[in-house]
């Protein structure tokens, strides 16, 4: 995450779940760098979609690192479970936790990359007293739960806020509403990874040509 190259993560909540395996191989082929899995429990935000056992099976399609976003309540009781799947990043958040720290630090004995991620009304300073535990800064472009949403451009100057806090020391993903329009106004803020979900697997030209389209737009 340190190479100074844009990542692009295809967010598995937009797939075909009726055919998940074909989605996330296509995905790989296309060239993308994580596969993000969003999991949801219905409390903290309204829907309820993926868990463990779905980020295992996707660790047995794929070889590309799977980045977990718990939007979950006490999500410090699921890590182990989601740790044993395959996970290689952990993002939980700041608003649904109650220690974070000692949850980060957790996830950082448990051998797997440490996050935390904020929803758009949560201010970006909320984060600066976790950097030491902090291995990268989820920054929510949308309100969370849901798929093809807007991207909300308010968000911006909140991420450039979170890079002068952080420095080199975390990379930071932004997601929601991300698209080859939206993702170079997220990296000129400073993030270094985009989350896009509709925007790939959505695409009518498929799978290969929106991945393109947004490695061209990010590399600028």
């Amino acid at each position: 995450m340190t190479s100074g190259r844009v990542r692009i993560a295809a967010s598995l909540l937009a797939a075909d779940f009726a055919h998940l395996g074909d989605a996330v191989r296509a995905a790989e082929r296309a060239g993308v760098d994580l596969l993000h899995i969003d999991v949801m429990d219905g409390q903290f935000v309204p829907p309820i979609t993926m868990g463990a056992v779905v980020v295992d099976a996707v660790r047995r399609v794929s070889r590309l690192p799977l980045d977990v976003h718990l939007m979950v309540r006490e999500p410090e009781r699921q890590l182990e479970a989601f740790v044993g799947a395959g996970a290689a990043s952990i993002a939980v958040h700041l608003e649904a936790v109650v220690h974070p720290h000692r949850t980060l630090a957790q996830l950082r004995r448990l051998g797997v990359q440490a996050g935390v991620a904020l929803n758009p009304g949560t201010p970006p300073d909320a984060c600066e007293w976790l950097v030491d535990v902090l291995d990268f800064v989820l920054v929510m472009t949308v309100d969370p739960g849901y798929a093809g949403q807007a991207f909300q451009p308010g968000v911006l100057p909140k991420i450039a806020r979170i890079r002068r806090l952080v420095g080199d020391r975390c990379w930071i993903a932004v997601d929601g509403g991300i698209s080859p329009k939206t993702a170079p106004l997220a990296v000129a803020a400073g993030a270094d990874v985009v989350v896009a979900a509709s925007a790939i697997f959505g695409a009518p030209d498929g799978v290969d040509a929106a991945v393109a389209r947004l490695r061209t737009a990010v590399q600028g």
